[in-house]
């Protein structure tokens, strides 16, 4: 299977942030990568910029060494590379100043797409959008991409949200979240509506619970500073796994639309209902196998900030009464592993005897690594002996499904800036949504703070405190392993 790369039209992207380490990691390796297949033009523009003073060449030698470093596909292509080089300059500009801002409308062309990518802190979104205006580099057409963190809790999203819409309309804003990017994730709304075998089973008569899984080995890794303000709940709950939370439960969308989808999404965090204290675990990990603790990595002995959250949400629609929803993530896990389980009901009426123990059919969809998807099956094993069952999994891996089409799917950033192009705002959150967001987790927040909850340890390379797993053995249930 052969996968078609559709060119996007011409355009300018500013990289505001140019020289930091996203644009260094995953922006300019994501940009050469399209390139490299196909999808950018041959007169698009790539300009960066940050206070940093440096000349074009300094600038395409700093994005040589980041494709030689990120980019994996073509890294070794060095013809293709010097021709992507071509199209890079360089612009320093003071975001809270007026230097360099002239030199930018020089480098911008009028009459093409243009976008704004704004890979900086939050705090210089609205001095940026300002002098965008100022200066006049934003149109009606023009379109900007926000980073996370959007906001810290309710008050400064809402401030954020009204700072933008000053100077852009929401159809101009891209509110970024790689996860909505990755390739399994957007499989959720292919599996959901393009099979007519699941969505007749996809709600509360058939579905016993629903685990989503976010699991990573690493630790703060030098964000201690921001980490330690934020932790868990802000950094990956409120966001990444609320964004998976939405597209398994959300209603079918009218049609395959950006407001559509959005407005479904909006619909579930809506009906989420409160979360009890008791349903709540945090953690911290304990220094193991050679690496830091959680409060040496932030370099605050008295941190009450989780690096580990799982609870139990519940969502309060037709469709979902009573199915409970358990999400969990964690650093310094035992494995690096993000995945979506739908675990359907027992037979009612079992007919094989005792022997035959609890079987469950399960749907998992592994977002990070090895994407795929696999459904646990009830089937007889092999051999004499009477009717003895075995749960196995009927597997589709894309490596091994697609060949080598799988192998060149983009990356999530790839796929959003291109969409950001297109101006396609299916996979980028609204602000409405976010603010939403915002109002069901600052109560949890609250409370916590309120009770002066200090989060449980759990040991490096483990599956997080032990108070998670009681979390669901008090519900007869059990958290799926955390596989590679």
């Amino acid at each position: 299977m052969v996968s078609r790369v559709i060119p996007v039209e011409t355009f300018d992207l500013v990289i505001f942030g140019g020289t930091g380490d996203l644009a260094r990691r995953k922006i300019l390796p994501g940009l050469y990568r399209r390139f490299w297949s196909g999808q950018i033009p041959e007169d698009a523009r790539i300009i960066g910029s940050s206070r940093k003073e440096m000349d074009d060449e300094a600038f395409r030698a700093f994005t040589r060494a980041a494709i030689e470093e990120f980019a994996v596909d073509g890294a070794g292509d060095k013809a293709k590379i010097a021709e992507f080089l071509k199209k890079l300059s360089y612009v320093a500009i003071d975001a809270l100043g007026e230097n360099g801002w002239d030199k930018l409308s020089v480098a911008v062309r009028p009459g093409v797409v243009r976008a704004y990518y704004f890979s900086v802190g939050p705090s210089l979104f609205g001095a940026i959008a300002e002098r965008l205006h100022k200066h006049n580099l934003a149109d009606d057409d023009c379109r900007i991409v926000v980073e996370k963190p959007f906001g810290h809790d309710l008050d400064s999203a809402r401030e954020l949200n009204a700072t933008l819409a000053q100077f852009f309309k929401e159809t101009q804003i891209y509110r970024i979240d790689h996860y909505l990017g990755k390739e399994t994730v957007q499989n959720l709304m292919a599996i959901r509506f393009g099979n007519v075998l699941f969505e007749p089973l996809w709600n509360s008569q058939y579905v016993d619970h629903i685990q989503i899984t976010v699991a990573e080995t690493v630790g703060v890794e030098g964000r201690g500073g921001y980490y330690d303000k934020s932790g868990a709940m802000r950094d990956m709950m409120q966001n990444h796994l609320m964004q998976l939370l939405c597209l398994i439960a959300m209603e079918p969308p009218s049609k395959f639309d950006h407001d559509a989808v959005r407005d479904e999404k909006l619909k579930v965090i809506r009906a989420l209902g409160d979360v009890a204290p008791h349903h709540i675990v945090r953690g911290q990990y304990l220094a193991g196998d050679g690496n830091n603790g959680y409060r040496e990595d932030v370099e605050n002995e008295r941190s009450h900030t989780e690096s580990f959250i799982a609870l139990k949400a519940q969502i309060e629609n037709w469709r979902w009464a009573g199915t409970p929803f358990y999400l969990r993530t964690g650093k310094r896990l035992k494995a690096r592993a993000s995945e979506i389980a739908v675990v359907f009901k027992e037979i009612q009426h079992p007919i094989f005897g005792q022997e035959e123990g609890h079987h469950r059919n399960i749907l998992s969809i592994r977002v990070q690594p090895n994407e795929g998807i696999d459904l646990t099956v009830t089937i007889k094993e092999p051999g004499p002996g009477g009717m003895r069952l075995v749960d196995v999994p009927l597997d589709m891996s894309f490596a091994d499904a697609l060949g080598p089409s799988a192998e060149s799917v983009p990356d999530a950033y790839e796929r959003l800036i291109m969409d950001v192009i297109r101006g396609n705002q299916t996979l980028f959150m609204r602000g409405d949504e976010v603010e939403a967001a915002w109002a069901w987790t600052d109560p949890i927040i609250d409370g916590w703070q309120a009770r002066n909850d200090v989060p449980k340890t759990y040991d490096t390379g483990s599956t997080g405190p032990v108070d998670s797993e009681m979390l669901l053995q008090r519900d007869k249930r059990s958290w799926r392993e955390i596989e590679p």
